[in-house]
């Protein structure tokens, strides 16, 4: 068996077991170190309650605005500072990443965590392998995450063809998901940052030399690079989704650049290890490890930044039924994390510009959308327009000229070509209209999320790769 394929076991493995008990000093004392208020496991209890409590209250609140005289003053002047923030993220100025390293190139742990991915894990650990880095300054590990397909067999052959490919196959009764497998590999990881991939992930040659320079930054804790959709061109929901991730990264990156909260997207993410051990590891209690990452980082006073360029592409759901699902997992795993740190959030542990910028974007994401059910009841009784009409505009507009200049970035046009415009305004309109369906998402998770006790499942995206 190769030397750096490590089997089964009962815990981790034999050998697995000793570098657990040898972990660095500073390892040790990081993980002394680590906030309780974060780790708790009664942060991670009551959710339901906590969901009801906050549905009851938004549900409740909206048709408290249409009884009252000065509601509609109240959304006006909601609506106004909402917009304000808005300017101040679209004119906000990304950072320029610096070219190069001074000094030694840090060494880099790549990650990735699979299961029942015969289809892509070729692809993938041949991609991973060769990237354009120091050899003898980065590993790849695969923590095979109990496949009951070709997936093992596949690996032991790669393992054998590339030196710096590593591979963890988890016992058959470990839990915790994808965080359980990454915190299993972790400490047999040497990266003083570490880099996470999902198994359908085609990188750039240079990805690693154009993000790692960025954390010559002392206190940046984490780096999220766009996601981009390989088979966009497929149907409707592939090129939504297409449009979708082009708005998000835009965003992100905006936010990032003024303060606010930058956020991780799970596939193309980068941290420091200093960080991930100063708050606790990945979240093995949560369906979204990234979302909760996000939290935690900035609670303990990292910063997280976004780049729009190198992309790394990832496959696309291809029809409406696995949207659903895969939305619906993103959906209650963004929510469950304002419903376990929310006291920590409005006690401003990361500080008044990110903690504003949070609220801003959870009340548009999250309670703008729940609450226009009630909202709309109360409009058709009344028979008069829905009272949170401005902020919706506003919501709609900003989102819409987001997509427009996300697909521009990526797009790069040179010059004014009206025939190019037009192409992005196309993509735009059809991005917005299939994102109208985040609504029925976001509305129908957090009244579940209200009804029905907390679950840590999920369905599978299923990857069937692609030739080019």
């Amino acid at each position: 068996m190769p030397a750096n394929f490590w089997p089964e076991s009962d815990s981790y493995n034999e050998l697995d077991s000793l570098l657990v008990a040898d972990l660095s000093v500073q390892q040790q004392r990081s993980e002394e170190e680590t906030s309780n208020f974060l780790s708790a496991p009664s942060r991670f209890q009551g959710r339901r309650r906590k969901a009801a409590l906050a549905l009851t209250i938004v549900w409740s609140g909206t048709i408290a605005l249409h009884s009252l005289s000065w509601g509609y003053l109240f959304v006006l002047g909601l609506t106004t500072i909402l917009g304000l923030h808005a300017l101040v993220i679209v004119f906000a100025k990304p950072r320029r990443a610096p070219e190069k390293i001074e000094g030694d190139l840090p060494y880099v742990s790549v990650l990735v965590a699979a299961k029942n991915e015969e289809a892509v894990i070729d692809k993938l650990v041949r991609n991973l392998c060769s990237l354009e880095y120091p050899q003898d300054k980065y590993e790849v590990w695969i923590v095979d995450d109990k496949s009951s397909d070709a997936t093992p067999q596949l690996l032991a052959q790669l393992v054998q063809e590339y030196k710096n490919l590593k591979v963890l196959r988890r016992q058959a009764t470990a839990g915790g998901g994808k965080s359980g497998a990454l915190n299993q590999v972790l400490p047999l990881t040497k990266g003083e940052i570490l880099a996470v991939f999902d198994a359908d992930a085609q990188v750039p040659k240079d990805m690693l030399l154009q993000v790692i320079p960025l954390f010559q930054r002392q206190n940046l804790g984490a780096v999220q690079v766009r996601k981009a959709i390989a088979n966009a061109k497929e149907n409707f929901w592939t090129k939504g989704q297409m449009a979708e991730m082009a708005v998000d990264a835009y965003i992100q990156q905006q936010r990032a650049a003024f303060g606010g909260i930058g956020e991780l997207r799970g596939n193309g993410q980068f941290i420091r290890r200093q960080a991930l051990l100063g708050c606790g590891g990945w979240n093995e209690e949560t369906i979204t490890d990234d979302l909760d990452l996000t939290l935690r980082l900035h609670l303990t006073n990292w910063d997280i930044d976004c780049l729009f360029q190198p992309a790394v592409e990832e496959e696309g759901v291809t029809n409406a039924i696995a949207l659903w699902h895969q939305r619906n997992r993103w959906a209650e795993g963004g929510y469950q994390r304002y419903l376990d740190y929310w006291d920590l959030i409005l006690r401003n542990k990361m500080g008044t510009r990110k903690t504003w910028d949070l609220l801003v974007f959870m009340f548009t994401q999250y309670i703008l959308p729940t609450a226009a059910v009630p909202d709309l009841l109360m409009a058709i009784a009344k028979h008069r327009l829905p009272i949170f009409s401005p902020v919706t505009g506003l919501t709609v507009t900003v989102s819409v000229a987001g997509m427009f200049a996300g697909l521009a970035r990526i797009r790069k046009p040179k010059g004014f070509r009206i025939s190019t415009y037009l192409l992005l305004l196309v993509q735009t309109l059809r991005g917005t209209l299939y994102m109208l369906h985040w609504i029925l998402v976001i509305s129908s998770t957090t009244a579940r999320m209200s009804v029905r006790p907390k679950r840590l499942k999920w369905v599978k995206t299923v990857h069937v790769g692609s030739e080019d």
